[in-house]
């Protein structure tokens, strides 16, 4: 039933002669421009124009994908299908209401016909020409609506049914469209996760390269702190060996005194004791 709806759009849109590219673009890929030329049979140009009078109505999409050895683009186009049908389901919807604005008219309002010239008008029409035909002077006969009534109550039920056909395509594309933007939003959630996961990765190694160069800052100000420790130590007992050396010095000076001292009483007691 797609194919048919799909052919049905592209006929109003571009023409009969078109259908064919239904087939064609009603695909899940995009397909190659030059491809479907092929297999219509028509030049590229001919192909093309189809293909922008679609997509004006915003029928079909298009990517663009650069020949890396001749280096021209070549465009990929394919059918966006809830868009196509909601176009076709928008255009029933306007024919079916322009129908029943009619239906109702003909209930209220009295038509009138030139049999001769087969020509209608309606009732101010009709009284303006005084209910004579301007062409073959003939009088106008009362038009009976209701056959024309029962054709267009008609071709309200094909619309309506043509209509539950659509809504059908509608809700089995729409369905295919959620899907996809599960699997779309599971797969966004799993690369967010996955970029907290490098985040908190990059942010504990981070830290950890942190603390191991403040357990080094430490250490480095530990060992610089005993080293102080160390010459201040190594200061403090020089400087308690300078005065001992000192009070050795002057006991030293005072023993070489008395031995001094003790030498000249020694002498003069000799002198003494010569005399």
């Amino acid at each position: 039933m797609l194919d048919k709806l799909l052919k049905e759009i592209v006929i109003i849109t571009v023409g009969k002669q078109a259908e064919d590219i239904a087939d064609l673009l009603n695909s899940k890929k995009h397909q190659n421009e030059f491809n479907i030329a092929k297999k219509m049979g028509i030049t590229i140009n001919q192909t093309r124009n189809i293909l922008y009078k679609l997509s004006d109505f915003g029928l079909v999409s298009s990517e663009r994908k650069k020949d890396k050895k001749k280096g021209w683009y070549t465009y990929f186009w394919k059918f966006e299908i809830m868009k196509s049908l909601e176009f076709l389901q928008n255009l029933l919807l306007e024919n079916k209401e322009e129908i029943k604005k009619e239906i109702e008219t003909r209930e209220k309002n009295n038509y009138y016909v030139c049999d001769l010239c087969n020509l209608e008008y309606n009732e101010d029409e009709a009284l303006l020409m005084d209910f004579t035909c301007d062409e073959c002077g003939d009088l106008f006969k009362t038009k009976d609506n209701s056959k024309l009534i029962r054709e267009l109550n008609k071709r309200l039920e094909k619309i309506d049914e043509r209509l539950e056909f659509i809504n059908v395509e509608i809700e089995k594309e729409q369905k295919k469209l959620d899907k996809k933007k599960t699997i779309q939003l599971k797969k966004e959630e799993k690369e967010k996760e996955l970029k907290k996961e490098i985040a908190k990765q990059k942010r504990a190694e981070k830290k950890k390269l942190k603390d191991s160069l403040k357990k080094k800052v430490v250490k480095k100000k530990s060992a610089t702190k005993k080293k102080t420790v160390k010459k201040k130590v190594a200061k403090k007992k020089v400087v308690k060996k300078k005065p001992a050396t000192k009070k050795k010095t002057v006991k030293k000076k005072a023993a070489t005194k008395k031995k001094a001292v003790k030498k000249k009483v020694a002498k003069k007691k000799a002198a003494h004791k010569k005399n």
